[in-house]
């Protein structure tokens, strides 16, 4: 007969899973029974819904009341029962209130110098979504933190909408951009200084602003907003006062996210995505629960971790962390193992970082930390060189490292290195000429919805048919910054049909633009969720786009 406290069962629970590191620290968002009994009762069907809502006593009586609840029921609830002690015990709402950002303009400057008057209307209609994706986190929660998943933070901030409630990092990247475009400085300084303060607790970027998260990151593009914030306001008194913070959260990174991979007798570093955590996402448990059903106590645990490193990734998921047992694609989610790839986007993202970072303290005079950061930036970019790129195909592949070889797919990733500009700029023009070759011999330029994510048909969100946003820049971008021909005549192209396909989404959703969905390849598949501005600055003719072109980040409801 079970008469063990709650408290303990979750100590021998964690004991039991090899001493993995937990998800976080908290007994009721995290870890242990209670968790663990309402997430397998799936009393609402998305997993996040629970470990976001909000107790209405402390941890310790939350516990307790459900110590006593497992006794009343012989450690045996039903399902009502469950359902039951969620609603006597937790609240759904309350964490954040709607927050309108003081410097939003409703008529931003970059409006006007869109002469096509569709795509300025276009324009115009994604300014007029901030003020209903500003939130600001309530006192409640730094008051009571136990209470809540969610992390307090100091700024309002914009959130992705939909499910996604908090704030998230890499999705930022394309706010931050949205926001300066929209002259919306100060709001944008304030997402900054969350960040900020997350590294000053934590020591690097969680993936949200939930305890949940604790346990991964999401691509480092941190130093690259701070880039264009200072670019935009020349605010070099601030940069001066959080530099220090931005190069923490970048050797957070070098101690925990690299691996050395040996090409030829010589060793490269190069990162990849690696959560230590073998436990499943509190946020989407059920679901990794049964992902891993099928493998033994190791088993499960290791794939939890990839799991958490995909997610990490932001392209949860993909085939690009599939393996079939050839280190092929043909499989499913059962087999991810996200941690055996070297990721080229990652490594590109890291690059411009150091990049960034070595600018910041030239600018504020420091010499020495400019060169440290500058040779970091060198020597990724040799290794993403000497490792990553396919010399015969003419771009960059992921590296599968337990099998020493590329991964020669399609992924709109391969080309992060044209927008992140690492690699000889001395040879830029060649890199362009052989990238769009290589974007024209895998028929991209047929899709009129977009540049497709993959041209794996694994089922997976982050892979074909689909075409993600913030892609669509990296490829477009990329290809524009190396000045070929032929790569900026595809870049146009590309950009002209995104933006064409962006608003024949409106148009047939009536003009309501928080209904876009996307077409990708000729189908109607369009998805809720979009959170970013588009900016287009096209020529006079209505044509180019210039390269600092802001493309909105999209988000599928999972």
């Amino acid at each position: 007969m079970r008469q063990l406290s709650v408290l303990l069962i979750a100590a021998l629970t964690s004991s039991a899973l090899s001493d993995t590191p937990q998800s976080c620290d908290s007994l009721v968002y995290c870890q242990g029974e209670l968790l663990d009994t309402v997430q397998r009762a799936r009393v609402f069907d998305d997993s996040k819904t629970f470990v976001d809502m909000i107790q209405v006593n402390s941890a310790n009586v939350t516990l307790k009341n459900f110590e006593v609840f497992m006794k009343s029921t012989a450690y045996k609830p039903t399902d009502e029962e469950v359902q039951q002690f969620v609603e006597d015990n937790f609240d759904s709402e309350g964490e954040l209130e709607d927050w309108t950002p003081t410097d939003y303009k409703s008529n931003p400057e970059f409006l006007k110098k869109i002469s096509d008057i569709v795509v300025r209307d276009f324009a115009r209609s994604l300014v007029s979504i901030w003020p209903t994706l500003g939130r600001r986190v309530k006192e409640e929660v730094k008051a009571n933190p136990d209470r809540h998943s969610l992390i307090s933070v100091p700024n309002g901030f914009i959130v992705p909408g939909g499910r996604f409630r908090e704030l998230y990092y890499w999705d930022s990247y394309w706010i931050i951009k949205g926001l300066l475009l929209s002259e919306m400085a100060e709001t944008a300084r304030g997402m900054l200084e969350n960040f900020l303060s997350l590294i000053e607790r934590y020591g690097f970027v969680p993936n949200g602003s939930r305890v949940y998260y604790l346990n991964r990151s999401q691509p480092p593009l941190l130093s690259l907003m701070v880039g264009l914030y200072v670019e935009a306001t020349k605010d070099i008194a601030w940069l001066k006062s959080n530099v220090d913070t931005l190069e923490a959260e970048l050797k957070w990174w070098l101690r925990n996210r690299v691996v050395d991979i040996e090409k030829d007798g010589v060793k490269y570093s190069l990162a990849h995505y690696a959560s230590q955590s073998g436990t499943p996402r509190p946020e989407s448990y059920y679901e990794d629960v049964r992902t891993c059903t099928s493998y033994n106590e190791t088993g499960k645990e290791d794939c939890y971790k990839n799991l958490k490193s995909g997610a990490e990734s932001g392209w949860d998921f993909s085939s690009r962390w599939i393996f079939d047992p050839n280190g092929g694609t043909n499989s499913n989610l059962t087999h991810v193992e996200t941690r055996r790839v070297v990721p080229v986007d990652l490594n590109s993202y890291l690059c411009r970082a150091f990049q960034e970072l070595s600018g910041f303290y030239k600018l504020l005079g420091d010499t020495d930390k400019s060169i440290q950061w500058s040779e970091e930036a060198n020597s990724l970019q040799k290794s993403i060189e000497q490792v990553l790129y396919d010399r015969d195909d003419g771009i960059w592949y992921d590296y599968d490292a337990e099998m020493d070889r590329p991964r020669k797919m399609f992924f709109a990733s391969n080309f992060a290195p044209l927008w992140a500009e690492c690699y000889d700029a001395s040879s830029k023009g060649e890199y362009g000429s052989r990238a769009a070759k290589y974007f024209a011999d895998k028929g991209i330029d047929d899709y009129n919805g977009g540049i497709p994510t993959s041209l794996e048909q694994s089922g997976e969100q982050w892979d074909f048919p689909n075409a993600w946003p913030p892609l669509q820049e990296v490829v477009i971008v990329g290809l524009l910054k190396t000045g070929n021909v032929d790569a900026q005549k595809a870049a146009i192209a590309a950009a002209q049909r995104w933006i064409n396909a962006n608003i024949r989404g409106v148009q047939r959703q009536q003009g309501d633009v928080r209904e876009i969905r996307r077409r990708a390849l000729g189908q109607v598949r369009w998805r809720r969720g979009v959170h970013c501005a588009i900016g287009f600055r096209l020529d006079e003719r209505g044509g180019a786009v210039d390269h600092k072109s802001l493309l909105c980040k999209q988000r599928e409801q999972v």
